[in-house]
């Protein structure tokens, strides 16, 4: 496991308990919308989806909900308890990274990750192991943080140096310690990636007809496309 992936999964490990409701209140409650839209894009076929990062189940609920066979996939095995307590059987949950994925080529009709390639160190290379398990004709959809343009990004910028760390310490220091890492760490992804950037990457993995849609004035974006 990288660095970059290792500290992903120690700062957010202890949180799942908590995650959800801290998660959808700091976001203005905009985090629950912007997964709803991802998971509109992936067509209501019941096919079997595999949810990458699927956390504490949050996005894999709602495909569940769509009628769909979901397998969830994620790093944390405490994360993943969590989702355990919310499924119990229902869904299939594996603990593995989104790195090297334990299924073999085209074992899926869709695919879905929510906040994962900021944690990546190669996001090209894990976006086309992503699409490897994915069978030609199915969808993959995403969901990030943004970064704001315009009169807007000072706004984020004040919201994500000062208010969400000070917001979060009155959580738990855990919370506390996420509320640091996000806006730098959103910035810096965003420096080296800029939107168009990563659309490329999804072109170059094998994914055709690639679309995004800026969520909540630029805080969220949802990017979906076609397995070639």
């Amino acid at each position: 496991m990288s660095k970059r992936r290792d500290h992903a999964r120690e700062l957010f490990s202890p949180l799942g308990p908590t995650y959800d409701r801290v998660g959808a209140t700091l976001s203005f409650g905009q985090d629950p919308r912007w997964r709803r839209t991802m998971v509109r894009r992936v067509p209501r076929d019941g096919g079997a989806v595999l949810d990458v990062a699927t956390g504490t189940g949050l996005v894999a609920e709602r495909l569940v909900a769509a009628g769909h066979a979901v397998t969830g996939l994620d790093q944390s095995a405490d994360m993943l308890a969590v989702a355990r307590e919310r499924f119990g059987d229902s869904v299939s949950l594996v603990q593995a990274s989104a790195t090297a994925i334990p299924f073999p080529d085209a074992s899926f009709d869709h695919l879905t990750f929510t906040y994962l390639l900021r944690y990546v160190d190669d996001p090209g290379a894990t976006l086309a192991e992503l699409a490897r398990v994915v069978r030609p004709g199915g969808t993959i959809a995403n969901l990030e943080f943004c970064v704001p343009r315009g009169l807007w990004r000072p706004l984020w910028d004040i919201y994500v140096g000062f208010g969400l760390p000070a917001a979060l310490r009155l959580v738990s220091r855990g919370w506390y310690d996420v509320g640091r890492f996000l806006g730098p760490s959103i910035r810096e992804f965003y420096e080296t990636w800029p939107l168009e950037r990563q659309l490329e990457l999804w072109r170059e993995a094998g994914i055709i007809d690639v679309q995004a849609r800026r969520m909540s004035l630029g805080g969220g974006v949802v990017i979906w496309g076609i397995r070639a």
